[in-house]
């Protein structure tokens, strides 16, 4: 089975990498249409000669791979997938073939995270759009039921809302799920050094009490105000 969790930047999508990676039958990629995004859009982002170095640059190349046989003969194959890096011009067809998974978060808790590593984020950047878009592909799309999950709930439930991944996925809960070990994983992308610093200190998902959200300069808050209507209509279909 392939597992595609779509999730824009900056909302526990490296710790759902490494909750499914501390499975025993799971192989995982990390953002593999990085180098291809950066190609098309012709953007620049931090460690941007090592991201083009590392990765396929062509999205056709990529799809393979996803579609491709599971690394180190697993059952399971998780891609990290970064809804904001399926540019527009990329096919999306190819989706038919995986389980669609899209992990969302309020946009102001996004924001204020994504401001500490680069600066002045737009609606784009943040990807709800494009992830509202891929959600309403595989619905309307493909015809299937779109699995949407919010990381401020796996934060505070994690065990509870790992297992109600799992059945909607239809794959068997794992408690390994909720512990790896500290330092960062194997699969993380050349990137790494320089976005995962907190989940590499960590060594696993525990509860923690929902905050509130964080206080925003007007500039940042429009497009908090901008990604909302996105957000809403997807946590409305959250499991």
């Amino acid at each position: 089975m392939r597992i595609a969790m779509w999730s824009g930047p900056r909302n526990l999508s490296t710790a759902m990498m490494y909750a499914f990676a501390a499975r025993t039958d799971c192989a995982v990629v990390d953002e593999p249409f990085y180098a291809a995004y950066l190609t098309a859009t012709g953007l620049e982002h931090p460690m941007q000669e090592e991201i083009l170095n590392a990765q396929p640059s062509e999205a056709s190349t990529v799809i393979q791979q996803c579609l491709g046989d599971t690394p180190n003969g697993k059952s399971l194959f998780y891609q990290k997938q970064m809804t904001h890096h399926m540019v527009e011009t990329f096919p999306l067809d190819w989706l038919s073939s995986l389980t669609n998974v899209f992990l969302i978060r309020h946009p102001a808790r996004v924001v204020a995270s994504y401001q500490q590593k680069r600066e002045n984020p737009t609606l784009k950047d943040i990807g709800f759009v494009r992830q509202w878009e891929l959600l309403h592909y595989v619905k309307n799309t493909l015809g299937k039921t779109p699995i949407v999950i919010d990381s401020d709930d796996v934060l505070e439930k994690p065990a509870a809302k790992l297992e109600a991944l799992c059945e909607a996925i239809g794959i068997a809960y794992q408690p390994d799920m909720l512990h790896w070990p500290s330092g960062g994983n194997k699969d993380d992308g050349v990137w790494a050094p320089h976005w995962y610093g907190s989940v590499w200190k960590s060594t696993g998902l525990e509860a923690t009490p929902k905050k509130p959200l964080p206080s925003l300069p007007s500039d940042l808050e429009a497009v908090v105000n901008q990604a909302m209507p996105y957000y809403e209509e997807m946590a409305a279909l959250k499991l």
